[in-house]
């Protein structure tokens, strides 16, 4: 395993092993420089030296806080780059690739592996930024866009709920079925038309959504038909929704 530059210099002593490592220095084929008395050691306790070093000093993006806090800073650059795009509305093509870039850098510390079978899946989550044309409706005036949309979401019943706000308050809620522990497929069953005036979705309302990152604050979705959905978590908690 290739080690991290800032475990290649000597250092005067080993507290896991207790060597006292001052003197001439030589390179060792393990990349470390070592003593030369050392050098006549062999290659087993070489590697276990090795192996003791890398665990006694391990850089910060292995421990857990450092895990914890380069997941928080990559939060932050996603969350500080979709702030002014109006959920995507406004996202020029540069403004795509680099909030592409950054959700994929979020995506790839995702703490929760197995998205569908964890609590913190379920509850009301507000869209922050999407790329699907059909949801920002950008050509739309903008008082004829919805200002707030939402996501409700329950894994135990298998439900999923898409809202708008002012000024339709259009809803669709749809079945969903777990192909693996974080795809999912979408049947939509019942739009509301205004609030309130129910029309059945078509048979061929159907899709695949892959739940790509998940913590206790924010969650991002992808399919075939757009990039991404990105949402934070409005009202955590389980949601008994019917259709």
């Amino acid at each position: 395993m290739a080690l991290p530059s800032c475990l290649k210099t000597a250092v005067p002593m080993s507290p896991t092993t207790g060597f006292n490592l001052s003197g001439s220095l030589m390179k060792s084929d393990s990349g470390f420089a070592v003593p030369t008395r050392l050098q006549s050691i062999r290659k087993g306790d070489r590697e276990r030296l090795r192996i003791q070093a890398v665990f006694s000093f391990p850089p910060a993006f292995l421990t857990r806080n450092g895990r914890a806090e380069k997941q928080k800073q990559l939060k932050q650059d996603l969350l500080e780059a979709i702030a002014p795009l109006e959920r995507g509305a406004t996202a020029s093509p540069d403004d795509q690739l680099r909030i592409d870039e950054l959700a994929r850098k979020v995506e790839a510390v995702n703490p929760t592996k197995q998205p569908l079978k964890s609590d913190l899946v379920n509850g009301k989550w507000e869209l922050i930024y999407t790329t699907s044309a059909s949801i920002l409706q950008a050509k739309k005036p903008r008082f004829l866009r919805s200002i707030t949309n939402y996501q409700s979401i329950n894994v135990d019943t298998l439900k999923v709920q898409n809202m708008e706000t002012w000024p339709f308050y259009n809803s669709v809620t749809g079945d969903l079925t777990p192909l693996n522990t974080k795809k999912v497929a979408v049947k939509l069953q019942v739009f509301k038309i205004l609030g309130f005036i129910p029309v059945k979705a078509p048979d061929n309302a159907r899709g695949e959504l892959e739940i790509t990152y998940v913590d206790e604050e924010l969650r991002s979705v992808v399919n075939d038909s757009f990039r991404f959905h990105v949402f934070i978590n409005k009202y955590p908690k389980r949601l008994n929704l019917k259709t």
